[in-house]
């Protein structure tokens, strides 16, 4: 059965994660993980996606980015995997596949769940116990978003510049926020929604989705369903 187009409102952002085959490393050096960011700034300003968070895991990319057209993140997504793969068994003289098969994402209610989104992607490095602070993981949008580090990959969403009127203000706001680790139960709400390619949001924000594109953005109920005798 051939599989549906992935459902891509243009405005609506999206969780993307990208892995490794096998959860092989896909980063082997510092020239890597240049070569990924810079692909993908041209193909994100190409394809007119806004990047709002990011991090290069050795195994693993995640993205909060939001498409202005409705194929945007698609398009990118496959340019930039293309291009990489190449650019890969190029420099380790391998041949084959690197990732894990199509990239996995989700819609993420801007009110309701962004800068959650934001915290669970910067604080990945965290959580795999590879820094105790976001700010000494280098691969990541932190600098960029707390610390006011210049890049020309993140676009900073409307959620993002309304923690503050100016930029010393918002990037204070943005740190207060990692005062504390995500919870455990929303690091894990968040997980499931984008490895099952579900929504993230309020149910009335699922509810208008899947109304307005004929597609289920919840889970499925498990088990036979009721039949009443």
């Amino acid at each position: 059965m051939a599989r549906l187009p992935r459902l891509a409102p243009p405005g609506i952002p999206q969780h993307i994660i990208q892995r490794g085959n096998n959860r092989q490393a896909c980063f082997c050096c510092e020239n890597d993980f240049i070569a990924y960011a810079g692909w993908l700034r041209d193909y994100a300003a190409q394809y007119r996606v806004q990047v709002h968070a990011w991090v290069f895991m050795t195994n693993h990319v995640h993205l909060l980015a939001t498409p202005q057209s409705g194929q945007g993140v698609s398009k990118m997504m496959q340019s930039l995997g293309r291009m990489y793969v190449r650019y890969f068994n190029r420099e380790y003289r391998r041949s084959g596949t690197l990732w894990e098969g199509r990239y996995k994402s989700c819609l993420v209610q801007s009110e309701e769940y962004l800068l959650h989104c934001y915290r669970y992607i910067e604080l990945n490095p965290v959580r795999a116990r590879m820094v105790s602070d976001p700010a000494d993981y280098y691969w990541s949008s932190y600098a960029s978003n707390a610390l006011g580090r210049n890049s020309n990959l993140i676009t900073p969403h409307t959620e993002y510049l309304q923690l503050g009127r100016y930029p010393k203000q918002r990037r204070e706001r943005y740190r207060a926020l990692f005062s504390r680790h995500l919870d455990q139960s929303l690091a894990e709400h968040i997980s499931s929604a984008v490895n099952k390619g579900l929504a993230l949001g309020s149910d009335r924000f699922k509810e208008e989705i899947e109304k307005q594109y004929q597609r289920r953005v919840t889970p499925a109920v498990v088990g036979r369903p009721r039949v009443d005798l």
